[in-house]
């Protein structure tokens, strides 16, 4: 019989100004390689968008909603939020899903 986990999946997108791209992918990759030792982290991931190359695509996933916060309340993790929004044309969309990860 298969064994559950709950895990916590993020995703969250950022559209870049177009003078701003090369700053804020490599606030990105800074962030990512920073959050992944974080405890709690499973993976860390960013990608660009290959329709429109100004949006980058974050994907997060967590060993609990714990983990989430604690990686939120991180002072690196919020100045890295404030220097990616300077460079964006709106505001970032994320959104939370709590899942079930099977052990088989």
């Amino acid at each position: 019989m298969a064994e559950a986990a709950r895990r916590v999946l993020v995703t969250g997108s950022i559209r870049s100004r177009p003078e701003c791209i090369d700053e804020l992918l490599a606030l990105s990759l800074e962030h990512v390689g920073r959050s992944r030792s974080e405890p709690g982290c499973i993976s860390y991931a960013v990608h660009r968008d290959l329709e429109d190359q100004l949006r980058l695509v974050f994907v997060e996933e967590w060993a609990d909603r714990e983990a989430l916060l604690a990686h939120f309340a991180v002072p690196a993790s919020r100045a890295f939020v404030k220097a990616a929004t300077a460079c964006a044309t709106g505001a970032p969309a994320m959104a939370l899903y709590e899942v079930d990860a099977l052990r088989l």
